[in-house]
């Protein structure tokens, strides 16, 4: 007797079998599409867009207006609610899907889950070239779609109807493969969307995909005992590996009975609240003073779910101890591996429980733990002091901006931000209240995520205020998913800081001997330079013309007043400040390799390459 089957589409067979798909872990079920965000034209408004229509009851929709944005919405969403919940994004061809590489260039570096469907040239070639297909001369099966290969997790062209149903099983086990996860791209031709075909109604049945907690290997484990309590000055790096595995309660109570502190990465901040003792904030090249000084004289460093970017070592000058060994702790092998460490391969919290039950009655010399509980004391009154502001009518300076944003979130709000000069601050500063507080994406450091990553994170979580902090370099790359969130009704809340230029990258072009060329927003004169006028542009109008409330602050209090009006608001609502220079900015704790001109006729870049030369000499290699 034959199997019963169902007649559809293929794009119908796949939005049915999106909406059968769940996650579990510790026995705790969750949808794992949660929705679909969509740019129609040709290539998938007739396929997709026909499908969603026919079954909005199980598939939720949401408009976008920008690809990437879509992608970017998709990805905050997801590390919202810590990998297991995902959102797809589909397009048509030609440039609707080039837009989505950007994005998914993100969610791969950053390790975060999203479902591509970019619509795809005829898979039977019988209209070619269509509108917006690429012509390859000798292989007729390229697309513009194959830029996004490098950039997926997993990719796969579905030619076929039939082909679908091993294509959608590989794609889900990929995003909901911890160690695995990323951008993963379903390509789909425009016809093959729309043709029908007799699937087997076991496609359709829901399925639930188990995410593993793997525990340490028993040898591994037993290495990293013996290297924990051979240690003196053991430190740990709390990367974002920490956040998806919600092993926060795990550190701590690893930390809690051994004494040993805790730097964190961008991705990793809030693996720890900041009050913890142990807390010592971030490390690296936008690091505090405390986690940088214990990192270059630390015996053993103990990365938990971190990738090791050159931020967090410092370009390979950081951790300087002739004698410094490293042990990671990973879910990925590849990560594990890095500086030559011991390994530990296994899930985030699984193995921060397994190893504290090892190392049972070990704790640091209380001269140690003293030390860093000092250092943590300066810190505090360092971010006491950047963040004060002795005069309520003055012109804040942009860390008066994150005091005054300090004061008003509560323990649940979400701060989200990715580029510019705002990550450092961010990163040194901002005290973080809980685990889904620090949002930095800074894998990627993509200018424009914040926006739309708000929506994503506010969908996840409709009762918690969230926070987009950008400057106006940020909000000119990507302001138009405000139109979504007044759309979808999202109260998002912006804070919008104009310093008139790129002002992180203006710094490093002053020392890099670039002489900050190109980075300011003012008028130029007839020979090139700049009359130092502002441009005569209002972005707080434009704000409110996408249809969010504005509410400008001049001064310390009235940007403390908007603050607390926005946090209250209902409707997606932007706070506009303009910022005055800041009297004493932040130093980096610890240096960035930032190649400079080996020769030059100017001055200022044969000074940079000077200091360039003095600091690459510290780099090592960790073998």
């Amino acid at each position: 007797m034959s199997a019963a089957t169902r007649r559809l589409t293929t794009a119908q067979a796949l939005v049915r079998f999106l909406a059968a798909q769940y996650t579990e872990r510790d026995g705790v079920r969750h949808r794992l599409i949660t929705g679909t965000w969509g740019i129609f034209g040709h290539g998938n408004v007739a396929g997709l867009g026909q499908a969603l229509v026919e079954y909005a009851d199980v598939m939720p929709y949401h408009q976008g207006r920008s690809e990437q944005a879509m992608v970017h919405a998709a990805v905050g969403h997801a590390r919202q609610l810590n990998r297991l919940r995902v959102q797809a994004v589909t397009t048509s061809i030609g440039p609707g899907a080039t837009n989505l590489v950007t994005g998914a260039a993100l969610a791969t570096v950053n390790r975060l889950p999203v479902l591509l469907l970019p619509g795809d040239y005829f898979a039977s070639h019988a209209a070619d070239p269509l509108l917006q297909q690429l012509e390859h001369p000798v292989e007729a099966d390229v697309s513009v779609n194959d830029a996004l290969r490098p950039v997926s997790r997993y990719f796969d062209r579905v030619t076929r109807p039939e082909a679908l149903v091993a294509s959608a099983l590989k794609a889900v086990r990929v995003l909901t493969d911890p160690a695995e996860t990323g951008a993963v791209t379903l390509a789909l031709p425009q016809d093959v969307q729309t043709e029908a075909h007799d699937w087997p109604e076991e496609f359709f049945a829901d399925r639930v995909w188990h995410v593993r907690r793997p525990a340490p290997d028993p040898a591994e484990l037993a290495e990293a005992v013996r290297a924990v309590r051979a240690a003196e000055r053991p430190l740990i790096v709390a990367g974002g590996g920490v956040h998806h595995s919600e092993a926060e309660q795990a550190l701590k109570a690893l930390v809690d009975a051994t004494g040993i502190p805790v730097a964190s990465t961008q991705a990793g901040k809030g693996a720890l609240r900041h009050d913890h003792p142990a807390d010592l904030g971030g490390i690296g090249h936008t690091g505090t003073a405390v986690s940088d000084e214990l990192a270059r004289t630390a015996d053993l460093v103990i990365g938990v779910g971190t990738r090791y970017s050159d931020f967090t070592t410092a370009s390979g000058t950081l951790f300087q101890r002739p004698d410094v060994r490293f042990l990671n702790l990973n879910i990925t092998a590849f990560d594990a591996h890095k500086l030559a460490a011991r390994t530990l391969v296994c899930d985030a919290r699984t193995g921060l429980a397994t190893l504290a039950e090892a190392l049972s009655g070990h704790r640091v010399d209380a001269a140690y733990e003293a030390e860093y509980r000092a250092g943590k004391a300066h810190l505090e009154e360092t971010v006491r002091a950047a963040f004060r502001a002795d005069d309520d009518g003055a012109v804040p300076t942009q860390t008066q901006v994150l005091g005054a944003l300090d004061a008003v979130v509560g323990d649940e709000d979400v701060v989200i931000n990715a580029a510019g000069s705002l990550p450092g601050d961010l990163h040194k500063l901002w005290r973080a209240r809980s685990p889904r507080q620090y949002h930095l994406e800074y894998g990627y450091s993509c200018m424009g995520y914040e926006i739309p990553a708000a929506l994503g994170v506010q969908q996840a979580a409709p009762d918690t205020p969230v926070w987009a902090l950008v400057g106006d370099g940020t909000y000119l790359m990507n302001p138009t998913e405000i139109v979504t969130a007044v759309q979808e009704d999202l109260p998002v809340k912006l804070v919008l800081v104009q310093n008139h230029g790129y002002a992180s990258i203006g710094g490093l072009s002053e020392s890099v001997g670039a002489e900050r060329f190109g980075t300011d927003y003012r008028h130029r004169a007839a020979d090139g330079s700049f009359t130092g006028a502002p441009l005569p542009v209002d972005l707080a109008a434009n704000a409110a013309s996408l249809g969010m409330d504005v509410l400008r602050a001049k001064t310390v209090r009235e940007l403390r007043e908007a603050l607390v009006a926005a946090r209250a608001a209902t409707r997606p609502t932007c706070v506009y400040v303009e910022t005055a220079p800041p009297s004493a900015a932040l130093p980096a704790e610890a240096w960035w390799d930032v190649p400079v001109a080996e020769v030059s006729a100017r001055e200022a870049a044969t000074d940079a390459r000077t200091a360039y030369e003095r600091s690459v000499a510290d780099r090592r290699h960790h073998l």
